[in-house]
């Protein structure tokens, strides 16, 4: 089934909805819940619930990309878990991911309104990398990959990929400068 379809059946509130966005995401919703949380029962908790709130928003909301959607609300179930589990222990690598990630972008409470821009202004300098520096970025920041793991995906060694992530991040900061949003 289509996300058009699967949108509508939430639309009409048919629970059906949850089964076909599950059939068709279950597997990429489980893997970015995987990428913050290492527990099973945390990620599958963390996946039922980004599905019900999924079931809860649609409507009002009406998403253009049901997968895209779908997906940031997941990372963000995932991130609200991961900082309930970890309240003063921080090691993980996607913590090391996001403290990399606080060196140039600003930080802005969600619900303020401006993390709409934040985000739409981040999208527009990631359109104007070349695909591979984008591919890494996307990796570590949206899916919390190792470096690693990344350079077993793109045949690149870690520490070019190293290279890569802290260029973008020093573009990234200065783009936004640009773009009026001061870090500093």
């Amino acid at each position: 089934m289509d996300d058009a379809s699967i949108t509508e059946l939430f639309r009409r509130r048919d629970e059906r909805a949850i089964a076909e966005l599950k059939r068709k995401y279950d597997k990429l919703c489980c893997y970015i819940a995987g990428n913050v949380l290492s527990c099973r029962e945390d990620i599958e908790e963390c996946v039922n619930s980004a599905y019900y709130e999924v079931w809860n928003k649609i409507p009002p909301d009406a998403p253009d990309d049901l997968k895209s959607y779908l997906c940031h609300t997941v990372k963000n179930k995932a991130l609200d878990r991961y900082k309930y589990n970890s309240a003063e222990k921080r090691s993980s690598n996607f913590t090391v991911s996001l403290d990399e990630l606080a060196e140039c972008i600003p930080d802005y409470r969600e619900g303020s309104g401006e993390e709409k821009a934040l985000a739409e202004a981040v999208s527009r300098f990631l359109r104007t990398q070349d695909e591979l520096h984008r591919k890494v970025f996307v990796r570590r920041y949206w899916y919390g990959d190792s470096l690693a793991k990344i350079a077993g995906y793109y045949g690149i060694k870690e520490r070019t990929a190293a290279t890569y992530l802290f260029r973008m991040r020093k573009k990234l900061k200065e783009y936004l400068k640009k773009e009026g949003y001061d870090h500093e």
